[in-house]
């Protein structure tokens, strides 16, 4: 066993039951798993607790109870004192967790019976990952009391899995969930120990190895990984000997006007920063004295109109456009995001094009124009909206709208599923959703941004701390993932990679950042990233 191993995979519910599945189909027994899991719930426990303190255990009806039966036994063989609480009758147990409970030889309490208070360590036990209703009754009431107790006591608890309450797959709560102090699951974690609430939830998240071997991820294929070097490093554009600016790309931002130029220069700055060798930021007429005082290694050019985008386009050396950043809401920027896209309709290798902040308000009731838009000009096309801009953009499309999607996507089912997912209260699907019908890239931000491609990949970043929440640091972010598109990075690894680079800068910075520290603290992380994917020998 090997705790606080975090391998990328993300298994949801059902892949890690396919995974137990396939395990166990291969000859390992089941009970064998579940004493792997009980032990290495019983060892992390004996860390929490004093040596031969007093732990209470709250089993479930299920699996996770028979990991609570056996860390149980564990525990009172090495001293500890504990007191076992079950939620259900002792004969109402089945399969292995029946076995577990019969091999434990002490007594059996009612949940209701447990003295928390008195424990020093509550092990929670109750449910696992793959909850399937919302909390109530007793199970609720055992969960309430736990909180309180929490809350009250300031004493440690260790969820087992995922805290009960919480949803593997979502991070969504279920009527009500555990506050753990520390989560401990096995083989992977389930993007519910990464998505909101559920990591908060889970405090801090240990994995243990309890015999599952690794082989079984090819035959499950998960799609949901947590954003880090080894996803996108073997594709990440180290600067080579032989490089010259021009190899590097030449990255164009569009600026609103006289008053909002602040935004296209953070853009600008990110996207030089990231590694862009050129960055021009084409501005209105009125801005430019404005953007000349204040740029030096960024180059401006005069655009006042969408007429004029696509003269510019037409040097196919600016490789990837940003739009939205201060750039206004309304038609004006509609006209330009749709010159932007039909600039690349024809061409063998169409650019990448950036698309936040106001590009994507523009189009509020109008997300289907946008996708026939995006799909019609065939350019790696990245989205970037955080949870307003992504409600204005996707969040009036109803069933009613069916008939005009099926012009774009003609598999009905499908087509109901995505629709179907733009209104979950999972964050996953949403992006997942909204990714498939826009044929773009979708990042939709927060402390746990999630990334989707239109095939169905996805990251989820855990990484970035709570002071990167400032105005402007999503116009950096937008020109760092152009910086690396640029440089031939693919959009859906340029845009995780950007994702976890714009975290790391505000962490290299610490507290007190504001969104003009977020580039200049990127040569620091760049540094200690290249040596780290040299290490990795993935250059």
């Amino acid at each position: 066993m090997t705790p606080n191993f975090f391998p990328p995979e993300l298994l949801t519910n059902a892949e890690m039951a396919e995974a137990d599945r396939l395990t166990i189909a291969g000859g390992t027994p089941g009970h064998e798993l579940m004493e792997h899991a009980g032990a290495a719930v019983a060892l992390e426990a004996s860390r929490l607790s004093p040596r031969h303190g007093r732990v209470a255990v709250l089993c479930g009806p299920g699996n996770n109870g028979g990991d609570g039966f056996v860390a149980a036994r564990l525990l009172k063989q090495r001293g500890f004192f504990v007191e076992l609480g079950l939620l259900c009758r002792p004969e109402a147990l089945r399969g292995d967790a029946a076995s577990a409970a019969r091999a434990w030889d002490g007594a059996i309490s009612t949940i209701e019976a447990v003295p928390l208070d008195a424990a020093d360590l509550v092990i929670d036990a109750l449910f696992g990952a793959g909850l399937a209703r919302d909390l109530d009754g007793a199970a609720r009431a055992a969960v309430e009391r736990l909180n309180q107790r929490s809350r009250e006591r300031g004493k440690p608890v260790l969820a087992i899995d995922v805290p009960s309450g919480i949803d593997g797959t979502s991070g969504q709560i279920r009527g009500v969930a555990v506050n753990a102090s520390r989560t401990i699951t096995f083989f992977r974690r389930k993007p519910g120990h990464l998505l909101l609430p559920g990591r908060v939830h889970c405090k801090e998240t240990l994995v243990a190895d309890i015999g599952i071997p690794p082989s079984v991820l090819a035959a499950i294929k998960p799609k949901t990984l947590a954003n880090g070097p080894q996803i996108w490093g073997d594709s990440y554009p180290v600067p080579r000997i032989d490089g010259h600016k021009y190899s590097r790309g030449h990255a164009l931002v569009l600026s609103g006007g006289l008053a909002h130029t602040g935004a296209a220069r953070l853009a600008a700055r990110g996207a030089l920063r990231a590694g862009a060798g050129l960055v021009t930021v084409a501005t209105p007429t009125q801005a430019l004295a404005v953007h000349a005082a204040a740029l030096t290694a960024i180059m401006t050019t005069i655009c006042d109109s969408p007429t004029e985008l696509g003269a510019i386009l037409e040097d196919r050396r600016k490789n990837v456009v940003v739009l939205g950043p201060g750039l206004g809401v309304g038609a004006a920027t509609r006209a330009f995001v749709l010159a932007a896209l039909r600039a690349d309709e024809k061409s063998q290798k169409p650019r990448a094009i950036i698309l936040d902040a106001d590009a994507l308000s523009s189009f509020k009731g109008e997300a289907i124009a946008l996708a026939r838009a995006i799909r019609a000009s065939r350019a790696p096309v990245v989205l970037t909206p955080h949870e307003g801009e992504f409600a204005r953009l996707f969040g009036e499309i109803s069933p009613d709208d069916e008939g005009r999607w099926l012009e774009i996507e003609p598999d009905l089912p499908a087509l109901r599923a995505r629709l179907a997912g733009l209104r979950s209260t999972s964050k996953l699907k949403r992006t997942l959703a909204a990714a498939s019908l826009s044929g773009a890239v979708v990042l939709l931000k927060g402390p746990d941004t999630v990334v989707a491609a239109p095939d169905g990949r996805a990251t989820i970043d855990d990484s970035s701390p709570p002071w990167l929440a400032t105005a402007g640091s999503g116009d950096v972010l937008s020109g760092m993932i152009a910086g690396l598109c640029a440089q031939a990075m693919p959009h859906f690894e340029a845009t995780s990679a950007a994702v976890w680079l714009h975290g790391a800068a505000a962490l290299q910075f610490g507290p007190g950042l504001v969104a003009e520290d977020i580039p200049e603290s990127l040569p620091a992380v760049l540094r200690a990233l290249f040596e780290r994917l040299a290490a990795a020998n993935f250059f």
